[in-house]
């Protein structure tokens, strides 16, 4: 929930568990799988207290997926969102890194500034200097992020969101 008191270490592991889906081999639409506590709430699926006991015995996350759905059951990450330029490059941007990655973040920041005066535009030169890091830090202020200056994962995939949004790239021609 927004504007709630999160863990850094809670953050990373949903960051990276939603970059994560489940697919069965010949089926196109997404597996719908529920997870209940198993006492106060029951389902078909995935139960708090089942998956726990199976994770004490040692089952593996995509082990104790196919327990609960079959064994032709397999867990994808994701490459690329829909939608979205670039995926994250899988490490923070920060001062002193340069590339296509920064260069990307910085078109897309100036794209968002376009909409959101209060963020500065930068020099799309692919070095990540102290303007840019800048940048960045005003734009989490704005999104409601830490104020770091770093691009980390959500950092990353929020520009994605917004740049997605006022460039209207994902919406049909």
């Amino acid at each position: 929930m927004r504007g709630r008191n999160t863990y850094e270490n809670i953050n990373r592991l949903v960051d990276s568990i939603f970059a994560n889906y489940l697919s069965r081999p010949g089926v196109r639409q997404p597996i719908f799988t529920s997870y209940c506590d198993g006492q106060r709430v029951t389902c078909e699926g995935l139960s708090q207290w089942g998956s726990k006991y199976l994770g004490d015995e040692g089952y593996s996350a995509i082990e104790i997926i196919r327990y609960y759905y079959g064994s032709d059951m397999y867990i994808n990450s994701a490459v690329s969102v829909s939608g979205v330029p670039s995926s994250w490059p899988g490490y923070n941007l920060t001062v002193g890194f340069s590339g296509d990655k920064v260069r990307q973040l910085q078109q897309q920041i100036n794209r968002i500034a376009q909409n959101y005066p209060a963020i500065p535009r930068v020099t799309a030169d692919g070095i990540y200097g102290q303007r840019t890091a800048e940048a960045v830090r005003v734009f989490q202020k704005v999104f409601g992020l830490p104020q770091s200056g770093i691009t980390d994962y959500p950092t990353w995939y929020q520009i994605s969101d917004v740049y997605v949004g006022v460039s209207r790239i994902a919406e049909p021609g």
